[in-house]
């Protein structure tokens, strides 16, 4: 709006992350219609347009404000500039725009939004390096790290319009307090289980056992061509499929769903790729997980089908040791072993270490101690929890187990949050509970526009969330129509990118850099 008053045309100028932001909230011809005509990127050499002005959409860091001020301090590339940066720029980089390009810079705002959108109630910190720097015992910048995940925050907390009034981690992130939204914030260790799970929801199972780089789903169409598909909000099926258990997505329900939504063009190349990817997931799911899976659950929920205690976890994990399936699948099912123990012993823990064969790669598994999760007994931070009562909700046998974050949010919208676990909260707003209290389970006719002018639950975790704990924050939503509920992390995580992050937390910074400088020598 700032530059739109004249007729002219502009550049757009980007660093990475803007536009990561920018490709998730906008198409290229949304640009054309703002008079923009070239996206270009802001490190790269680009041609001087002198006649154009350039509107400038960058993080406030001294890399981006030396190619900024690069572009104008000798020989002008543009006309004029309209700097935007996602955060509050420090006083030292603002100086030196100021010093070396003032006469070019017509507009310099700071519009708060560092933080990536990923779905209508799920964002990201676009921030995967902060598990290390944040679990790692060897790591150098933990509290950096927790100061840039706690700033994008706030301007998460900006663009909402929210003051929340209550944390888990910080006390006074964002001001005031008590106003409409409460903010829990929580370490990636509160719930060990729900990552590792072979999870059967359309899109958790296609993460986990496709491989899906960039929300882009590669397959060969029958015909033998090479196709991929984006898995993201434009794709109307993939936002109605994505929370669906495999099981319902057939032939016949998705030809259905397609009559019902007129406003999908490509109809049938979403409806070819959808099919191709459930068939895909079904494939994995008969040749392999269907078995590991009620070993799993039986695990993770501590009894079996019948609701019967599962007395030895030792007899449930045994069949899944002596079957061939994968290394990494093995690990998965030891670790939800001994997380369903509380722990075992040094012994127990080196038979299953030899029998899984990871004798060079124990790491997968002790280093579940940095996240505070107990691997040996006897531990001294083992409290479990107690879990809500759910036997009476309609369950697939092999997706019987909730994530912890579901307890956490249907509590805090009930205002039963324990003042142990959570000791700087504020009391949650009288739109959830007193007199109009709701329950998670009782289904309101509130309309989605009356749901805005209700409260917000925001939960951040420290360290990646999960495809099912964000299936919990639209589950929450839909239940309690007067809160709306958002969840986000420093990242988006996989079983696989997990175990990989978890395993990489001994190796300390030095030992990247030898290998990055041998490489180069």
């Amino acid at each position: 709006a700032d530059c739109s008053k004249s007729e002219v045309w502009k550049i757009m100028i980007l660093d990475p992350f803007t536009t990561k932001l920018l490709s998730s909230c906008c198409k290229m011809s949304d640009l054309m219609a703002e008079k923009i005509t070239i996206v270009e990127d802001l490190f790269k050499s680009r041609e001087p347009v002198p006649e154009m002005k350039a509107i400038y959409f960058m993080s406030p860091t001294a890399k981006c404000v030396e190619s900024f001020i690069a572009d104008f301090k000798t020989n002008p590339k543009y006309k004029a500039a309209y700097v935007y940066f996602t955060d509050y720029c420090p006083d030292d980089l603002f100086n030196n725009m100021k010093l070396y390009c003032s006469k070019y810079i017509r507009v310099c705002k700071e519009i708060n939004m560092n933080f990536m959108p990923l779905e209508a109630q799920v964002f990201s910190c676009d921030n995967p390096g902060a598990f290390k720097s944040i679990y790692s015992p060897k790591s150098q910048d933990k509290q950096k790290t927790l100061e840039e995940l706690a700033d994008q925050l706030v301007t998460l907390c900006a663009t909402l319009d929210e003051y929340p009034g209550q944390y888990g981690e910080y006390k006074d992130l964002c001001g005031t307090s008590g106003q409409k939204a409460q903010l829990l914030i929580l370490e990636r260790g509160f719930d060990p289980v729900s990552p590792l799970l072979h999870e059967l929801t359309y899109q958790a199972m296609a993460y986990d056992l496709i491989d899906i780089q960039n929300d882009t789903y590669k397959y060969k169409s029958k015909d033998g061509l090479e196709k991929q598909a984006i898995l993201n909000e434009d794709d109307m099926l993939w936002v109605k499929l994505r929370h669906k258990h495999i099981a319902e997505i057939t032939i016949r329900n998705l030809a259905q769903m397609m009559k019902k939504m007129p406003s999908i063009r490509k109809q049938l190349t979403e409806k070819t790729a959808h099919l191709q990817l459930a068939e895909d997931c079904m494939q994995c799911f008969s040749n392999n997980v269907e078995k590991l899976c009620k070993a799993e659950q039986d695990l993770a929920v501590g009894s079996d089908v019948d609701g019967l205690k599962v007395k030895d976890p030792m007899r449930t994990l045994l069949p899944v040791l002596l079957h061939p399936y994968s290394t990494q699948d093995k690990i998965r099912a030891v670790l939800l072993y001994i997380f369903s123990l509380g722990g075992t012993t040094d012994e127990n823990l080196s038979k299953l270490i030899q029998h899984v064969k990871i004798e060079d790669e124990r790491e997968f598994i002790l280093n579940w101690k940095e996240l505070g999760v107990p691997i040996i007994t006897p531990s001294f931070f083992s409290r479990k929890s107690s879990r809500r009562d759910r036997s009476q909700d309609e369950t697939y046998n092999l997706s019987r187990w909730t994530p912890v974050i579901k307890d956490v949010m249907e509590d805090a919208v009930e205002n039963k949050l324990d003042a142990k676990d959570w000791p700087h909260q504020s009391e949650c707003p009288a739109a959830w509970n007193g007199s109009g209290a709701v329950s998670a389970r009782q289904k309101s006719k509130t309309t989605q526009d009356e749901r805005r002018s209700g409260s917000r639950l925001i939960i951040f975790v420290l360290g990646g969330i999960c495809f099912s704990e964000m299936r919990s924050a639209y589950e929450v939503n839909q239940a309690v129509k007067s809160c709306e509920v958002i969840i986000g992390s420093s990242h988006i995580l996989t079983p696989t990118s997990l175990l990989n992050d978890i395993k990489a937390l001994s190796k300390g910074p030095m030992e990247t850099f030898t290998i990055e400088e041998r490489s180069n020598a």
